[in-house]
C-alpha cells in the first residue's frame, strides 16, 4: 500500500519509525495550509516557508510527545503559530505599539449576507488585503481570532497578553479595519 491511500494516523506511525515517504506525504497534505498560516503572520514569503519547514522538522522530531495522533493537524499548526510569532517579534524587536486609552464600541452595520458570489469573493479578498495595512499587532489579533479561529484565552497565550487588553486589542484592531474598509469604498 503506498502512502497516499493511508489515512493521517497510519501515516503518522509510519513517521514515528522515521519512514520518510510517509514524512513526505504528510507534508504534501499540510504545507500549504501552514504556508498560509504563516504568512498571514510574518507577511514575508520567503520567512513563511522556512518557519513551515522548520515546524515540519519540529513535528517530525517530537512526533513521539504527540499524545494522540487524531490531533496531529491541529498540534502542527500550534506549532507553526508559536514559530511564526516567535519570528515575527525576533524581528519586530523595537517596533512595540502601545495600546491606546480609549475603548471603542463595536457595532454590526451589516444588512445580512450577500447572495452573489463574486462580490461576496471581491469583498473578502478587500478584507483580506485591507487586514495587512493594518498595525501589526491588530493584523496578529485579527488573524488569530477571525481567520485561524483561535477564542480569546489562546489569542492571550499565545500573544502574551492580558485578557482585558487582548479584548481591547481586537475590538480596536475591528474598529480600524472597519474605518480603513469605509474609507477605501467611499
Amino acid at each position: 500500500m503506498t502512502p497516499t491511500q493511508l489515512n493521517t494516523e497510519q501515516l503518522i506511525e509510519l513517521c514515528k519509525t522515521g519512514n520518510q515517504s510517509a514524512q513526505l506525504e504528510i507534508y504534501n497534505r499540510y504545507y500549504k495550509a501552514m504556508y498560509n498560516t504563516s504568512y498571514r503572520i510574518v507577511k514575508n514569503s520567503f520567512e513563511a516557508e522556512d518557519i513551515m519547514q522548520d515546524s515540519f522538522l519540529t513535528a517530525f522530531t517530537k512526533l513521539e510527545s504527540l499524545k494522540d495522533v487524531k490531533i496531529f493537524g491541529a498540534w502542527l499548526k500550534r506549532i507553526v503559530i508559536n514559530n511564526s510569532i516567535y519570528h515575527y517579534k525576533k524581528n519586530n524587536k523595537n517596533r512595540e505599539v502601545p495600546l491606546d486609552d480609549l475603548l471603542y464600541k463595536i457595532e454590526d452595520n451589516s444588512n445580512g449576507i450577500e447572495s452573489d458570489y463574486e462580490f461576496t469573493n471581491l469583498k473578502a479578498q478587500q478584507v483580506l488585503n485591507t487586514m495587512k495595512t493594518l498595525k501589526d499587532n491588530y493584523r496578529i489579533a485579527l488573524t488569530l481570532n477571525l481567520i485561524e479561529g483561535y477564542d480569546y484565552e489562546e489569542i492571550c497565550e499565545i500573544m502574551n497578553v492580558s485578557n482585558a487588553n487582548c479584548r481591547t486589542l481586537i475590538s480596536r484592531a475591528k474598529e480600524s479595519l472597519r474605518q480603513k474598509l469605509q474609507t477605501a469604498t467611499a
